[in-house]
């Protein structure tokens, strides 16, 4: 075989090496993006699952953690709620920017997390007496890699409002770090009346607590001053 005809040959094995080659980068590549997505929800839930737990706060944070385990913000100092829609746990469809004028309770939950069973009757019970005060329960069910779980954990404890399905945590990374962001499972928040994050606790809530920390946004129907 003269040179000449070896070249073409050639010619097509560098091709398709560099094909090869240039379609393995884009896999790592690709591989590695889902793995920077899974590794921040890890970090972000690196308390996943615990039935206590509170983050500091005051100086620049804007916001103080009480000796309860519940900090808040002051009006003025209260961070926007970012964009929080999707597919709910049963197949609908969520926004929580909808309720805006309303306060809105939102909890962060797992059907694999004890700590979310001990609390869900209380949340649904504190619902539905609230739930005519211009007040909205959403839940954001994490961690569960599908919704078969998370539908026979609201059928085995009534719960009756929604719940964003979101199994990998994007929604909880919407949230600002410095702010009063959802940082575990169970994390529960207090979204005031014009969309802000008012309250937020790191623990499984007991119907009393729940009350306790609800009630300042409840009276006249504004938001605690």
């Amino acid at each position: 075989m003269s040179a000449a005809s070896r070249a073409p040959l050639r010619s097509n094995r560098t091709n398709r090496t560099a094909e090869r080659t240039a379609d393995a980068r884009a896999r790592v590549r690709s591989r590695a993006a889902r793995a920077a997505v899974g590794a921040a929800a890890a970090a972000l839930l690196v308390s996943a699952c615990s039935s206590g737990g509170t983050s500091g706060g005051g100086g620049q944070t804007g916001f103080i953690t009480g000796s309860d385990g519940i900090a808040t913000a002051k009006e003025g100092r209260r961070a926007d709620a970012p964009e929080l829609s999707g597919e709910t746990v049963d197949g609908g469809q969520v926004d929580v920017a909808d309720y805006k004028g309303k306060v809105v309770v939102l909890n962060v939950w797992g059907s694999w997390c004890p700590p979310c069973r001990a609390e869900a009757k209380n949340f649904e019970k504190v619902y539905q007496d609230v739930k005519d005060q211009g007040v909205q329960f959403v839940g954001i069910n994490t961690r569960d890699t599908s919704t078969g779980p998370a539908r026979a954990f609201e059928k085995d404890y009534g719960v009756t409002y929604p719940s964003l399905y979101d199994p990998a945590g994007r929604l909880m990374l919407r949230f600002e770090k410095g702010t009063l962001n959802p940082q575990a499972v169970p994390s529960t928040l207090i979204i005031d009346r014009e969309g802000k994050v008012a309250a937020r606790t790191l623990q499984a809530l007991s119907e009393e607590k729940l009350r306790k920390m609800l009630a300042p946004y409840l009276a006249d129907g504004k938001p605690e001053k």
